[in-house]
């Protein structure tokens, strides 16, 4: 009997420790499955405001060679703001003005040679890039519609070795993310611009995000010097 008690107690101190340690792992699985879950569900494009100097020197090289579209959020919208507004409810305010303008510096150190500039036919988008340029834009009904067709309306209006800044608003840059297989990106921030390369084959990548505030750590990059 006494041998029999023996032999069934390592049994019983094993059970418990193994229920322990499946239970343990089970937890940690599913741990990293709602953590996957969680980034593949918000996905965004790159935030160049932080990234690495080599995807900064790709945007640059594609800016320098004509290859760049950007779509720029307009700046704060006075009817959702409790700032001061500059004209009309539809407009902006006094601080998107002066954020406008600091990104509009940004675009010019970048260079605007070779850039075309267009806007919806809304009076925030206009009065943002006449504060970014200090000079009217071309006013395009498609920047305000947007939709399904964006990708490729955006696509057929860029010329050759030549950049193409759009300044649009938050609900079509969702829209291009969407068709760009960003399907779950964070909302735009105002005076945001988002950064794609499209080649002379039409083929489209989007390089990023800057925000307004992050427009610095761009133009410090030893590659503008």
């Amino acid at each position: 009997m006494f041998e029999s008690v023996s032999s069934a107690m390592p049994t019983r101190r094993w059970l418990p420790s193994r229920l322990i340690r499946i239970i343990s792992l089970s937890a940690l699985l599913m741990a990293a499955a709602l953590v996957t879950g969680f980034v593949v569900w918000h996905r965004s494009p790159a935030d160049l405001g932080s990234a690495n100097a080599q995807a900064r020197a790709e945007l640059i090289q594609h800016w320098r060679a004509g290859d760049v579209v950007v779509l720029v959020r307009h700046a704060e919208r006075c009817d959702r703001s409790s700032n001061p507004c500059l004209g009309p409810a539809d407009g902006i305010t006094r601080l998107g003005s002066e954020s406008a303008s600091a990104v509009g510096q940004g675009f010019k150190q970048l260079g605007m040679a070779q850039t075309d500039v267009f806007t919806s036919p809304v009076t925030r988008t206009e009065q943002t890039a006449h504060f970014m340029f200090g000079k009217e834009a071309l006013t395009q009904e498609w920047l305000a519609s947007c939709g399904t067709t964006l990708r490729n309306d955006v696509v057929a209006h860029k010329v050759a070795h030549r950049n193409t800044v759009l300044v649009t608003h938050s609900g079509c840059i969702s829209d291009f993310e969407v068709q760009t297989g960003f399907k779950h990106a964070a909302a735009s921030q105002y005076s945001s611009s988002l950064f794609a390369s499209i080649g002379a084959d039409g083929q489209l990548k989007v390089l990023g995000v800057l925000n307004d505030a992050d427009w610095h750590s761009l133009l410090s990059d030893k590659t503008l010097k």
